[in-house]
């Protein structure tokens, strides 16, 4: 497609992959940066989340349970049977179990908004945003955001440290650090401390790279949908790819909902599981 009939294929992903971002408007690219939509639309869903579960605490009855009560009591027992099984202090599974029940939440909502059309919110944003330069870029799903899913990430970190002196007492603690794996020999306590800090920098790495290259390539897929829509003609090839657009948005719309909901699934029992192993003396 040429670039005078309007954007060619790279360049429209690339112009959906990029940020709204605050130096679009101030020209100063630092450390001061931010993913304005990605911080948005978490901050959105995040009150979305606590909302949906007031709401349900504020319905719920003791008789015959309607069927989003039931639903939300189903996913509470679910998380708290999980929490239980692997989190066995039930002094901290009172901070854990709702912490894994928000962390599932939030992360699904997030995902959820790689259901929407692609250039949904973008186009809305771009008639009505505030500034030019500000409102030519939007994109939302921010666990395709690695800013997102490793703030996640070193949230859990912060709270498996957290938990380790909590359980163990800072001494314990350090020592856990520099006589675990291999022995408590002096001359091996460089060695256990190497093993202790890649194994926490490991578990941080992989819990957001994880989340954030699923959904990544979740909306990669998305856009290379809205392509084949977008390149529809009155013709026999033009046709056929507007019926491809229409059936493989559909069938890829449909196995979507099972990855976001595992994506959040799996976030969430690796957040469990960190944190049992907070608990844990070596």
């Amino acid at each position: 497609m040429a670039a005078a009939n309007g954007p060619t294929a790279g360049e429209y992903i690339i112009h959906h992959l990029t940020h709204l971002q605050n130096h679009k408007a101030t020209g100063v690219v630092d450390f001061s940066v931010f993913n304005l939509d990605s911080l948005f639309y978490s901050i959105v869903l995040g009150v979305l989340g606590c909302w949906l579960m007031w709401l349900a605490a504020r319905k719920a009855t003791s008789g015959v349970p309607g069927r989003f009560q039931a639903a939300v009591e189903m996913l509470v027992e679910m998380v708290d049977a999980q929490a239980k099984g692997i989190v066995h202090n039930a002094n901290s599974r009172k901070l854990v179990a709702p912490l894994a029940l928000v962390v599932f939440v939030w992360i699904f909502l997030m995902n959820a908004m790689d259901l929407l059309p692609v250039d949904l919110l973008p186009a809305i944003w771009h008639s009505v945003g505030p500034a030019v330069g500000m409102k030519d870029y939007m994109r939302v799903v921010p666990t395709a955001d690695l800013s997102v899913t490793m703030g996640l990430s070193v949230s859990v970190l912060l709270i498996c440290i957290y938990y380790n002196i909590k359980i163990k007492g800072m001494g314990g603690w350090v020592h856990e650090l520099f006589c675990a794996p291999f022995g408590s020999h002096p001359l091996l306590w460089p060695a256990n401390f190497m093993m202790q800090i890649i194994e926490f920098i490991a578990k941080t790495v992989s819990h957001g790279m994880r989340l954030f290259g699923n959904m990544y390539a979740g909306e990669l897929i998305f856009m290379l949908i809205a392509l084949m829509g977008g390149a529809w003609s009155l013709s026999a090839t033009g046709i056929g790819l507007a019926i491809g657009h229409i059936i493989a948005g559909t069938a890829w719309a449909i196995f979507h909902i099972l990855i976001i909901t595992l994506q959040a699934f799996v976030f969430m029992m690796l957040t469990l599981v960190y944190i049992g192993q907070a608990h844990d003396a070596h």
